[in-house]
């Protein structure tokens, strides 16, 4: 009676010759990490720059509170302090909001020029990737095919 051939040690084989490399997620996770790095400086920059410019916002305004609430010999002298103050705020909040949108420009083309090399970078790194993963599988499957046949011909013989 012919016996039905094992091939759990073929399998066990054939599994073992196929790579699982794992230098693929260690390199995207250091990519990963490089890009946040990159992107939290872009930030923490931003925010930088944006209380540097608040604070001297409120020193300016501080300073003109003190010309506001000088003593005054004559009445129309109080309005025309009050108009000065107000047209100076008037034109310090459109230099700082213009500041605040220089900021954000910035911010902004930094971001994309970061974004864009990372998927240029990213792109790269799949293909080889996946050339790599090609070549090696390839060469598993040659490997395997043959641990295959080379089992079988043992079997049929037995």
């Amino acid at each position: 009676m012919a016996k039905t051939p094992d091939f759990t040690k073929t399998f066990q084989e054939i599994f073992a010759k196929f790579p699982v490399d794992t230098s693929s997620f260690q390199d995207a996770f250091k990519s990963q990490s490089a890009l946040s790095e990159k992107l939290t400086r872009i930030s923490l920059a931003a925010a930088e720059r944006s209380t540097e410019i608040s604070a001297q916002w409120a020193k300016d305004t501080i300073a003109r509170f003190g010309e506001l609430t000088a003593s005054k010999d004559e009445p129309a002298e109080y309005a025309k302090a009050v108009s000065d103050f107000t047209s100076a705020a008037a034109e310090a909040a459109a230099e700082h909001m213009a500041a605040y949108a220089e900021i954000a420009k910035k911010v902004q083309m930094d971001t994309v020029d970061l974004m864009l090399t990372a998927g240029k970078d990213l792109a790269a790194d799949a293909q080889k990737a996946a050339e790599k993963a090609t070549r090696e599988t390839q060469a598993a499957v040659k490997k395997a095919t043959a641990a295959a046949t080379s089992a079988t011909a043992t079997a049929a013989k037995a």
